[in-house]
């Protein structure tokens, strides 16, 4: 008998405690549900406005586009405006250029005339005079080629005569400002090339100190004249160093 009572205790208190967890259950399911529903809901709310969103952004992404493609157009027609407006600059300039050049040969034409009708003359006889002119300075310039060779002749002649007349003679006086360079030295004749000659006014017997770094390397006298060159031996006695090229030669004797 107390078996009995002790299944039954048993028994109710199992069917209890199933319907409290069973309440227990059913009150989580419904939470859940809610909790489900108020989700769903929300979602949806988002995703409705990510919608909206993308859409108002994809607008505004066309808008930027076709902005970005007429900034682009506009940029090329400003360049293209540009180009133009400086070939035409170019061409503007150009031709105020050449309408400065023809006003100029105008003037100088329209000179020309004048001068030829203040001389009284026609056109041949303007012509004839100038012919005459050419011929005049022709003969001016044929004389003066002749005068210098004669000077040179000159020149030299005295420098012949100096030499026999006076006891030591230094050649002719040269320019203080003068200098040259030894162009070629032959250390076995002992002898250099300078690149001073006729044209600079050396003439033989010239003398010169040859120089290197402020420093006197030798006294050399020339033996022999060219156009723009002559040939001058290292003096006796004068030698303090190795003549070489590149070195520089002055005036021995300098005009005062």
């Amino acid at each position: 008998m107390l078996i009995r009572i002790s299944l039954i205790v048993a028994i109710v208190l199992g069917l209890a405690a199933t319907g409290l967890n069973f309440s227990k259950v059913k009150e989580k399911i419904t939470t859940l549900q809610t909790n489900l529903k108020t989700e769903t809901e929300a979602h949806q709310k988002f995703e409705g406005q990510y919608n909206r969103t993308k859409n108002e952004l994809d607008k505004t992404n066309a808008v930027l586009k076709a902005t970005q493609e007429t900034l682009k157009a506009t940029e090329e027609e400003k360049n293209t405006a540009v180009a133009t407006a400086a070939a035409q600059t170019k061409r503007a300039d150009k031709l105020n250029e050449d309408l400065t050049k023809t006003r100029k040969e105008r003037d100088d034409a329209q000179a020309e005339v004048a001068a030829y009708h203040a001389t009284g003359m026609n056109p041949q006889q303007v012509a004839a005079a100038a012919k005459e002119i050419k011929k005049l300075q022709d003969n001016v310039a044929a004389m003066n080629t002749e005068n210098r060779l004669v000077s040179q002749k000159l020149r030299k002649t005295e420098n012949e005569l100096e030499l026999y007349t006076k006891k030591e003679y230094h050649g002719p006086a040269l320019p203080a400002s003068l200098n040259g360079k030894v162009i070629v030295f032959d250390p076995k004749w002992n002898f250099a090339v300078l690149n001073l000659g006729e044209e600079q006014g050396v003439l033989p017997y010239c003398e010169f100190l040859v120089n290197r770094n402020g420093k006197l390397v030798a006294k050399i006298r020339v033996s022999s004249v060219d156009k723009n060159r002559s040939v001058a031996n290292v003096m006796p006695g004068w030698q303090l160093g190795e003549v070489m090229e590149g070195d520089v030669v002055i005036p021995a004797y300098p005009a005062s």
